[in-house]
């Protein structure tokens, strides 16, 4: 049938006898779609193939169209098996729905995770339509990876400690007549602050899992910011650090500020405690008032932390906030920054590093007035 003023063609091809997607009447932009789409009709021929999947697989659409499924997608199992003379979509059983997701590869040995979905119109009717989704393994091998560094990393830094608290503990029990009082204390001082450190690293655990899985919790209460940084300087002081290495400088008048005050007290410590440590000359807190970064709100807290150190190099500044980024010097999990960034984004604010007026580095976060937990 035609109708007066337009050309026909052949199903699934344009007016030039070329294969056509049907993807695009789904309502749906298929190349938008992140992971890899082909579509086979109820003949087994190459419908659909978006840009993902050409992207994964290296095939271009126009090669892929109007093939069969077999042939634009010569799948094989681990084994060396052919996958779709192995699975039979549009035969054997009736029952079935669907391929669970699982590692295939492609010519030349590229793994990708294949999963499929076989479409009936009606249940044990025939196949109408096979829905293949193709997702690149890169992805999961990063997460892979990223998650035996992390087992590697806690190894290692509980390593050191439980060894520590092991020996003292053992020696003790062993000779404690033999020891004098001096040095029985500081035996236990040395255990005592291995224990901390192993409290640490399993509550920095904890804090990865939950800003990982969006579960951190935030309690927002007052929280009077110039006062918990002060605090955090006055430590430094009682352990040694001079006074003159710190300057705090508040900008009033300040908004209230309604957040979590063990979280950003967890913050502050973490930035201050690396500008002491890692830079040079003095630290500086400035706490001002800024524009919010969350929309709807016309102001919030900014606390800037510099130093007058050598700073972060450039090519590493898009890194800091990576897991175990340490930068050149040794020491530490490499965590506290990731943390501290998921810790802010939680309060829906925002932090940034850059290169500090002394030459040092600088962190700054800013966060929104927000509201206390029993409104948000």
């Amino acid at each position: 049938m035609s109708v007066a003023g337009t050309s026909t063609a052949p199903e699934g091809r344009d007016a030039r006898g070329a294969p056509v997607s049907r993807c695009a009447g789904s309502g749906v932009d298929p190349d938008q779609l992140p992971d890899g789409l082909v579509v086979a009709d109820e003949h087994g021929r190459v419908t659909c193939f978006n840009a993902a999947a050409a992207r994964i697989t290296a095939v271009r659409p126009a090669e892929a169209l109007g093939q069969s499924l077999e042939k634009a997608l010569p799948l094989e199992d681990l084994e060396g098996r052919r996958w779709w003379q192995l699975t039979d979509p549009y035969g054997g059983l009736a029952i079935r729905v669907r391929q669970p997701e699982r590692n295939l590869l492609l010519p030349g040995g590229r793994e990708v995770l294949v999963s499929a979905r076989y479409v009936r119109d009606e249940p044990l009717g025939p196949v109408r339509s096979v829905v293949v989704s193709l997702r690149d393994t890169e992805a999961r091998r990063r997460t892979e990876r990223s998650h035996a560094e992390l087992i590697a990393t806690v190894a290692h830094e509980l390593r050191s400690p439980l060894t520590s608290v092991k020996g003292f503990t053992a020696t003790l029990l062993a000779k404690w007549e033999r020891f004098t009082d001096d040095q029985k204390r500081l035996m236990l001082e040395t255990v005592d602050a291995d224990a901390d450190r192993v409290t640490r690293l399993i509550a920095e655990l904890l804090d990865i899992s939950r800003i990982d899985s969006g579960r951190l919790e935030v309690r927002r209460q007052p929280v009077d910011i110039g006062a918990a940084v002060s605090r955090h300087i006055q430590a430094y002081v009682a352990a040694g650090q001079p006074a003159d290495r710190f300057l705090l400088r508040i900008e009033q008048p300040l908004p209230a500020l309604w957040a979590d005050p063990d979280k950003i007290d967890q913050v502050l410590s973490n930035l201050i405690e690396n500008a002491v440590r890692h830079g040079e000359g003095t630290v500086t807190i400035d706490v001002t008032p800024t524009p919010s970064p969350r929309e709807g709100e016309d102001i919030g807290t900014s606390v800037t932390v510099s130093d007058e150190g050598p700073g972060i190099p450039e090519e590493s500044m898009n890194r800091v906030f990576t897991r175990f980024w340490r930068g050149s010097k040794r020491g530490g999990t490499g965590l506290g920054l990731y943390i501290v960034k998921g810790i802010v984004e939680a309060h829906g604010g925002t932090i940034t590093v850059g290169r500090a007026a002394g030459g040092g580095a600088e962190f700054r976060f800013t966060l929104p007035v927000s509201a206390p937990a029993y409104l948000a």
